[in-house]
């Protein structure tokens, strides 16, 4: 493979951006196996945003022959209340979610936050030196990168959640650092500061937050009226009903998909079509829709453009493109459900979560 053909790959969707495409250029032109890293909060179980988006994207960095990790954020996960801050119940889940994300990513290497951590005080004075570099106000600007808001009342412990996410980066020696675009302020902090320090500077690769199947909200996280959107809207295990977790029978996704809002016409910010978009054009070829021959008969879509042009011109309706992603759905999640249905020991812990 190319250098081209690596970018195309590298840059193909989900991903929204990259920070910046010359210097990823230059990184595959002097290195052919470039450092990459995902960080993840150990929260609830895994759904179609935080496991396949994120682990469809990992697989196409591993066919470009980047070297993947991904960073179980464990003290993060403290420092933001996961699982009331019980630390024990953080430690279980993370087994669950490096078990999930090697069986979605052969190849991906999983290390948790308090392996990067212990004894290493070289990434707590680190921490320090990042910290001289910048203002409380312009850390919290960056609080959205944990769903907060800088108008929550926040204990102490919040404000040194960007810092660390930052210094894991330097710690890591990373090359490549991918985050949904939800976690893009730090990634623009980094690249602020780390200048300033003599540390090298990573490229930026943010994919797109896939949309939980409520109609879209803005909540105020952000000041940018498009992010808050993003953030505010983006499939969660906080709101079930939204979310298509990847241990859903075949029922629970169809009843699921059948509520979602999916208007007549409407394109932008649809879940449903989103969904085909970002997981079923990614992983199949095509995209097969059956319906009565009264209502046009069976009809495949060999790409979004062809299916969003039809739904665009009320050629699809909406019942029929819920029901075909809803079957898509079910073919890619089956193999990792039924992974899970002889590790059930592993999910004991989201019980009551």
């Amino acid at each position: 493979m190319d250098i081209e053909e690596k970018i195309e790959l590298i840059s193909s969707p989900p991903i929204e951006e990259i920070v910046v495409r010359d210097d990823l250029r230059k990184l595959l032109e002097t290195n052919h196996h470039p450092s990459h890293y995902i960080g993840l909060e150990i929260s609830g179980l895994l759904h179609l945003g935080s496991l396949m988006v994120t682990g469809f994207k990992i697989r196409d960095f591993i066919k470009a022959g980047i070297k993947c990790r991904v960073f179980l954020a464990d003290w993060h996960s403290f420092i933001n209340s996961k699982f009331g801050g019980d630390w024990e119940k953080i430690k279980v889940a993370a087994k669950y979610y490096e078990e999930a994300f090697k069986f979605f990513c052969p190849g991906v290497e999983i290390i948790h936050g308090s392996e990067l951590y212990h004894n290493n005080d070289e990434y707590w004075r680190n921490i320090v030196k990042f910290a001289r570099e910048i203002t409380l106000a312009r850390v919290t600007r960056c609080l959205t990168i944990m769903g907060r808001s800088e108008k929550e009342s926040l204990d102490f412990g919040k404000y040194i959640y960007p810092a660390m996410q930052a210094v894991d980066i330097k710690a890591m020696d990373l090359d490549i650092v991918h985050a949904g675009m939800d976690q893009r302020k730090v990634h623009m902090l980094v690249r602020e500061v780390f200048p300033k320090l003599g540390w090298k500077v990573p490229v930026a690769v943010h994919h797109h937050l896939l949309p939980g199947l409520g109609e879209p909200v803005k909540a105020g996280l952000d000041e940018d009226t498009r992010a808050d959107t993003l953030i505010s809207s983006k499939m969660s295990k906080s709101k079930p009903w939204t979310a298509i977790f990847v241990h859903d029978a075949y029922e629970q996704i169809k009843e699921k998909t059948k509520k979602a809002w999916c208007p007549e016409g409407i394109v932008e910010n649809n879940p449903i079509a989103e969904i085909a978009k970002y997981l079923l054009f990614h992983e199949f070829k095509s995209l097969n829709v059956e319906r009565p021959a009264k209502f046009g008969g069976n009809v495949t879509f060999g790409n979004f453009e062809e299916l969003e042009a039809a739904y665009l011109q009320k050629k699809l309706h909406p019942v029929d493109l819920k029901n075909a992603v809803a079957d898509g759905v079910e073919k890619m999640i089956a193999p990792v459900r039924e992974h899970f249905e002889k590790r059930q020991e592993l999910l004991e812990v989201f019980k009551g979560e």
